[in-house]
């Protein structure tokens, strides 16, 4: 048998010798291509009729028994129900046959796509892979054969040193050098635990290119067939994970911790001990390196095998992810995700009798831990993103005279977010900082008891009997490898005619000592912090101060709203971010990680607005009670309103629109506005469009059409409301343009249907650009001759505003000014607040008055001091920070770049809309316009990781609504732009 360690040279068997061992051993004609292996030729065939198969030359240096083998491994895999290709007997029915010395196998072309190339898996995608390694060692458990007792280089027991052998074919030096410590250091760590990891059979090779995969609904690739039983052998069984694991890192290896998807999944159905965990990373980072020397050796000893060469690459990916996080770091990582306990247990913690008492004895007065976390009341209006937020914190505590300012650890810093990236931010703190005023040298005492080593770098080290160190940064020792007990004096912290530092950090034995800043504590990212949680301490309890650590608990708060949500509430994405912060058109959650809002219409002027917040502040001290009495705001917040409509032309029928009536949300304001209408017409139908949404009360509901959001909506309205046909240009009765006049010609015909059946109307209500259908703009003309229609008809005609109204068309304030109309009744509601709860009505005084004949008008917060106040203070802002002409532009730029998007992704189809409300409809054929509807979905959850928050809309659930606060910036804009470039290009 050919040695296999330093690589195979592949049989020489052509294309045409292919074609005849088909002809002459399975008696098929066919033609024949070759696909890829490293040290086998494999063929696919096709014959005539277009069935499939594949023919496998194996290598030589693999004998009758490992062939036997991994066809009873076939049949062990079909009973468990892991889908297989079958092996296709030859015309003497063995499963085996020769040819010129070779061993020939054929079978079943397995159906589907490739997934090594098929670039980003989703969350779902990587746990559907540790499902399959699970089912994989669960199927071939109970396999015994004497085939599977072979050496191989792929096994991962031997793998350090065939890798470890390969090295010198690695030409590239600076690369050489990286593997070779990697290797040492995966082999140390699974020395450990190596007696303690069970050995069954395994696949060997279950990885992204051993897998075919079928596309779900969504489009996302999903593994299905398992392929190339020719490394099944006795192994570790947790091998099977760490190599299929290691294949999913170079589908996104900037993050290579998402590859804890796949190993949690594993675990959940084939439950992995503790020593297998720990060993999980180390047999990752082992087999990448193992995967970079034999590339190279490959090529070596075989330059003309294409597949090799191309292989190249992607091993060097998975090799960088593989190490791009310290080992033993990641080893916590998976620890911490599986549910172990921490490698090494935390040091005791000794209480400090006094805050810094048992660092700094001399100390006197007060010491104050500061907050510069995600919620914290001193970083508002935006304070967080200046530079020196954190001095000015600092500052302000040493100014007030406090005696030292403390930075907590563990405590996720809004200072440290950074906007407009598609990257978390290091935000975790790992140690507390302590800031001293100028001052005269201070005693240092031992915080904890231990050895000390002093360094020249100011840097003390206390090193405890269980092996944790303290390091103390800022501060002199005075003696160096002596046993100290805590409170012992053991050097000073130097006088300063400034500012003073120290960072005190706990950290594990063997733990890498994190890179920061000399007066700061190191700061890791979100997704690194599960380890460092396990491998570092908070110094509270040792230096007298209030434990302040967070951790990540949206998974928690999304459990508790679960429990007392019904299920009709929505929510959105599958793992939803808790999000306890805004600015602008920003949300910031509780990690720190920015993301660019572009769903929150009801935020116009955008989160945390410091002009809306002040309002609140000083009228809620004021005076807030009902509108029955008598006070100035709300006939100043009504005059203001009325002021922003266009005039009514002297000639034009209708009344002049010169009363507002408040309320509380769009769902009353649309409620009243039906009421209005019924009450000055005498009349009870009212004219609801075919797909629209109006609100969740009783008669907003009722003329709600969409099926969307009610499957049953056409086939309940009640019977005073008749359902028009939808003006959707795109997607309705007539397409394309000039198309308007169509439309309001059947609406005209419905109103003369409903006037002979003795239904005349009382109203038609539209929205002003179709916004539940995704920002659709009406077609030309069809809004005016629709109102002309309902006029003539004796109705009265209500502009539903509350998305699309208040300055988001970006070139008109109001969406109806699009159609150049001007409605008898508006509704109004969303942005009037910002966020506060505002809903209103603009009408005629002869139509609000009708109302009386029903009884008194009230609301009991509609119009109340705060709500006018609140809307007053918008009304300002959006004039003084331009906020209608920024959505114009940047509107204009979101659209054009949407559009060239679409150049060179069929998958969008039409950008609906204007200046800040359009939609990005999705759709699988341009021509049928087939609704992308589950790739929408997956879409955004793709968005959300790289830090954008969009939401689908329309009828179909398959338009990308983009309606974000109209503070929104150009760089932002860009961004998301060139994110949703990167999920269409990449896979979601």
């Amino acid at each position: 048998m050919q040695e296999q360690t330093g690589g195979l040279v592949r049989p020489d068997v052509s294309v045409s010798d292919a074609i005849a061992i088909a002809r002459d051993l399975w008696g098929i004609v066919v033609t024949a291509s070759e696909l890829g292996s490293n040290q086998d030729r494999n063929f696919l065939l096709t014959e005539q009729d277009g069935s499939r198969s594949v023919l496998r030359i194996d290598n030589p240096a693999f004998p009758d028994s490992a062939r036997d083998a991994q066809h009873a491994a076939l049949d062990a895999y079909r009973a468990a129900g892991v889908p297989v290709p079958a092996a296709l007997p030859g015309g003497d029915g063995a499963l085996t046959q020769r040819w010129r010395g070779f061993a020939v196998r054929r079978s079943a072309f397995a159906e589907g796509e490739a997934m090594v190339d098929a670039g980003y898996f989703a969350p779902v995608v990587l746990r559907e892979f540790g499902s399959l390694a699970a089912a994989s060692v669960n199927a071939l458990a109970g396999l015994a054969h004497p085939g599977l007792d072979r050496p191989q280089m792929w096994d991962m027991r031997v793998a350090a040193d065939e890798a470890r052998n390969l090295l010198p074919s690695i030409a590239d030096p600076a690369l050489r050098d990286r593997v070779s410590p990697v290797i040492a250091e995966a082999e140390e760590l699974l020395r450990s635990v190596a007696a303690e990891l069970p050995v069954q059979p395994i696949h060997g090779d279950l990885t992204d290119d051993n897998v075919m995969g079928v596309r779900g609904a969504d489009s996302r690739l999903r593994p299905r067939t398992v392929l190339d039983l020719g490394d099944l052998a006795l192994g570790w069984r947790v091998a099977e994970l760490a190599v299929c694991a290691s294949s999913m890192l170079h589908h996104e290896p900037e993050r290579p911790l998402r590859v804890l998807e796949t190993i949690a999944a594993f675990h959940a159905e084939a439950p992995l001990s503790e020593a297998e965990a720990r060993a999980i990373w180390p047999l990752i980072a082992l087999r990448a390196a193992l995967l970079v020397a034999s590339g190279w050796r490959q090529l070596e000893i075989d330059g003309d095998n294409a597949y090799a060469r191309e292989r190249i690459a992607g091993e060097q990916a998975i090799f960088d992810a593989a190490t791009a996080v310290p080992l033993g770091e990641a080893v916590e990582q998976v620890l911490a995700a599986l549910g172990f306990p921490a490698a090494i247990a935390q040091p005791p913690m000794v209480p400090g009798a006094a805050p810094l008492a048992s660092l700094l004895p001399e100390l006197a007065g007060e010491v104050v831990v500061l907050d510069p976390g995600t919620e914290s009341e001193g970083l508002a209006s935006g304070a967080w993103l200046a530079p020196d937020a954190e001095d000015v914190l600092i500052r302000g505590a040493l100014a007030q005279g406090a005696a030292a300012a403390v930075m907590p650890y563990g405590v996720y810093r809004l200072t440290r977010t950074t906007l407009d990236t598609t990257d978390a931010a290091a935000t975790w703190p790992v140690g507390t900082a302590i800031h001293l005023p100028a001052g005269p040298r201070l005693a240092l005492a031992a915080p904890v008891s231990g050895s000390l080593i002093a360094s020249v770098d100011g840097i003390a080290h206390i090193v405890t009997t269980n092996g944790w160190r303290c390091e103390i940064r800022g501060a002199a020792a005075s003696e160096d490898g002596a046993e100290v007990a805590q409170g012992e004096r053991i050097g000073w912290v130097p006088e300063a005619a400034g500012p003073r530092t120290l960072v005190v950090t706990v950290i594990a034995p063997g733990a890498e000592t994190l890179a920061g800043a000399d007066d700061d504590a190191p700061l890791v990212e979100p997704d690194r912090v599960p380890a460092w949680r396990r491998l570092s301490a908070d110094p509270a309890g040792i230096l007298g101060l209030p434990a302040r650590s967070q951790s990540d608990d949206a998974a928690d708060e999304l459990a508790r709203r679960t429990r007392i949500f019904a299920s009709a509430q929505e929510r959105y994405y599958e793992r939803p971010p808790q999000i306890e912060r805004g600015w602008r058109h920003h949300l910031v959650d509780t990690t720190g990680r920015a993301y660019v809002d572009m769903v929150n219409n009801v935020t116009g002027l955008g989160h945390g607005h410091p002009g809306v917040a002040d309002a609140v502040n000083r009228q809620i001290r004021i005076l807030n009670t009902n509108s029955r009495f008598l006070y100035r705001e709300l006939a100043e917040y009504s005059e203001r309103l009325l002021a922003l409509l266009p005039t009514r032309p002297v000639d034009a029928s209708g009344d002049r629109l010169d009363t507002v009536l408040l309320v509380n949300s769009g769902s009353e304001a649309v409620d009243l506005a039906l009421r209005l209408a019924q009450a000055a017409t005498g009349r009870r139908t009212v004219v609801s469009l075919r797909e629209a949404y109006h609100g969740w009360t009783m008669a907003s509901d009722a003329v709600t059409t969409s099926a969307y959001d009610n499957p049953d909506a056409l086939a309940t309205r009640p019977d005073w409301v008749h359902v028009a046909d939808v003006p959707n240009r795109f997607r309705g009765t007539y397409r394309g343009e000039g198309t308007g006049a169509l439309y309001a010609a059947d609406l005209g015909t419905d109103l003369d249907r409903l006037a002979a059946e003795g239904r005349p109307v009382a109203g038609f209500i539209c929205e002003s650009v179709l916004g539940n259908a995704g920002g659709v703009m009406l077609p030309e003309g069809y809004l005016a001759e629709a109102y002309a229609r309902v006029r003539a008809a004796g109705g009265l005609c209500i502009a539903d505003e509350v998305q699309v109204g208040f300055g988001r068309m970006g070139s008109s304030f109001w969406g109806f000014e699009q159609s150049g109309v001007l409605p008898d009744i508006i509704t109004i509601a969303k942005p009037m607040g910002n966020g506060y709860p505002i809903g209103g009505v603009i009408t005629s005084k002869r139509v609000a008055d009708a109302l009386a004949a029903q009884g008194q008008f009230f609301s009991s917060a509609g119009g109340n001091p705060l709500s006018c106040r609140v809307g007053l203070a918008v009304l300002d802002a959006m004039a003084e920070e331009g906020l209608q002409e920024n959505a114009r532009v940047v509107g204009a730029r979101l659209a054009e770049g949407f559009r060239a998007l679409a150049e060179r992704h069929p998958l969008i189809g039409p950008v609906h809309g204007e200046g800040l409300y359009l939609g990005v409809e999705l759709v699988r054929d341009r021509q049928t316009m087939e609704p992308a509807a589950a790739e929408a979905a997956a879409i955004c959850e793709r968005l959300r990781e790289l830090g954008v928050i969009v939401q689908t809309t329309s009828e179909r659930s398959n338009v990308l609504k983009i309606k974000p606060p109209l503070c929104l910036t150009a760089q932002s804009a860009d961004l998301v732009v060139a994110a949703v470039d990167r999920v269409l290009a990449a896979g979601w």
